[in-house]
C-alpha cells in the first residue's frame, strides 16, 4: 500500500491518503458489503474514513490517524501472506495496536500475530489469534515446561495440541500423552456407571475433539493402538518417566498439590511438558489445595519454566464469553473471592 505522508490541518487535525494495490482487490481490504470498513469506522468514530475507488483517505486527530495508517499497513501486511482479514482479526489489530499505544512495549505487530502457522490439517490453519497467545506459543517453544493460566476459550489447551501434534509430525518427539484429572463438579469414576474406558471416556472427550480437528480421524486410533497417542487420566502418569514425549496436563487446577509434583517429576529426556488450567474454575472437593495455584508460589522464576496468563481478552471463542469472564471476575472481586 502506498501512503500520501500524513498532513497535519488545524487544531492537531490530521489527513493521510492510501493507495490499495491493484492486485489486491478492494472486497479484501474493506470487507464483503464493507463488513470491515464498519469495524475500523466503529473503532475510530471520531474519524472520517472515505473510500473513492482503491484510494482510502482519513481525516482526524493525528493519533488516531496515524492509528489507522498503522492499521492498513498491518491489514495489507496480512493479505499479501494471502490469508484473508476477518472482523475478528480487524478488531483484534485495533486492539494491538491501541495497548501498544498506550504503553505495551509489545514487540510484536498484528501482521505477525496474525500469520504465525502453527499447524495446518484438514484444509484449515491454525495459527495465534492475540498477543498472549503467540507468545504463549513461543514460550512453548523455547522453554521445557510452560504453564498456560487463564479462563476458558483463550486457546491454552489447543494450542497446546497443536504444538504437540507439529513436534510430533516433525520428529522432535516420539509421542504425544493427553492427561486430565478424572476429578470434576465433584463426581468420581467409581460412583460413574460402566466400564473403566466408559467411565473415564467423559473426562476425556475433549482431548480427543480436538485431536479430530488436527489430525486425520482414521488415523488417531492407529496412532493410539501403536503408543504413539496416548490419553490417560493423570493417576495413569504415577511411577512413570516419560522420554522423548510431548505431554500436556489438562484442567490442571483441579489436581492436588500432590499430584501436582508427581506429575512434574515424570519429566524425561528430551520431553516437553504443557500444564494449562483455570485457577477460577477450581472443582476439587472442599478442603484440598488446588495443585495450579501452590505452583505458581512455588516454581516461578525457575529457569527453563514458563507461565504464560491469559484474559478475557484472549478468548477467542463467540464475544460473549468474554463478557461473561469479565462479569464474573467482577463479581468475584466485590464478594471478596
Amino acid at each position: 500500500m502506498t501512503q500520501t505522508p500524513t498532513t497535519h490541518t488545524a487544531q492537531d487535525q490530521a489527513r493521510a491518503h492510501f493507495t490499495v494495490p491493484a492486485k489486491h482487490p478492494m472486497v479484501t481490504v474493506l470487507g464483503s458489503g464493507d463488513v470491515l470498513l464498519r469495524v475500523i469506522e466503529k473503532a475510530f468514530p471520531a474519524a472520517d474514513i472515505h473510500v473513492r475507488g482503491n484510494e482510502i483517505s482519513a481525516v482526524g486527530a493525528a493519533h488516531e490517524v496515524a492509528l489507522i495508517q498503522r492499521l492498513f499497513d498491518e491489514m495489507m501486511l496480512v493479505l499479501r501472506t494471502g490469508q484473508p482479514m476477518t472482523e475478528d482479526a480487524v478488531e483484534r489489530s485495533i486492539a494491538m495496536l491501541r495497548a501498544d499505544e498506550n504503553g505495551g512495549g509489545a514487540q510484536e505487530t498484528p501482521a505477525e500475530v496474525l500469520t504465525q502457522n502453527i499447524l495446518s490439517s484438514r484444509g484449515r490453519t491454525i495459527r495465534p489469534k492475540t498477543l498472549n497467545q503467540k507468545r504463549y506459543v513461543d514460550a512453548i517453544d523455547k522453554h521445557t515446561i510452560v504453564f498456560g493460566i487463564g479462563p476458558a476459550g483463550t486457546g491454552k489447551t489447543y494450542l497446546a495440541m497443536a504444538k504437540a501434534v507439529q513436534a510430533l509430525q516433525s520428529k522432535q518427539v516420539n509421542r504425544i500423552i493427553l492427561t486430565r484429572p478424572a476429578v470434576e463438579a465433584g463426581e468420581r469414576l467409581g460412583f460413574l456407571p460402566g466400564t473403566l474406558y466408559e467411565k473415564i471416556d467423559p473426562y476425556l472427550r475433549p482431548l480427543y475433539d480436538a485431536l479430530h480437528d488436527m489430525l486425520d480421524p482414521d488415523s488417531i486410533p492407529r496412532l493410539m493402538a501403536a503408543g504413539t497417542i496416548e490419553v490417560a487420566p493423570l493417576a495413569y502418569m504415577r511411577g512413570r518417566t516419560l522420554n522423548d514425549a510431548f505431554i500436556i496436563l489438562d484442567e490442571a487446577q483441579n489436581t492436588s498439590a500432590e499430584q501436582m509434583k508427581m506429575f512434574l517429576t515424570r519429566l524425561g529426556f528430551d520431553s516437553k511438558i504443557v500444564i494449562t488450567g483455570d485457577i477460577t474454575q477450581v472443582d476439587l472437593p472442599g478442603g484440598t489445595k488446588s495443585g495450579l495455584r501452590e505452583v505458581q508460589r512455588i516454581l516461578e522464576g525457575v529457569e527453563d519454566i514458563h507461565f504464560s496468563r491469559l484474559t478475557s481478552h484472549d478468548v477467542v471463542r463467540h464475544k460473549l464469553v468474554g463478557r461473561i469472564v469479565d462479569a464474573y471476575e467482577q463479581h468475584d472481586s466485590r464478594d471478596g473471592k
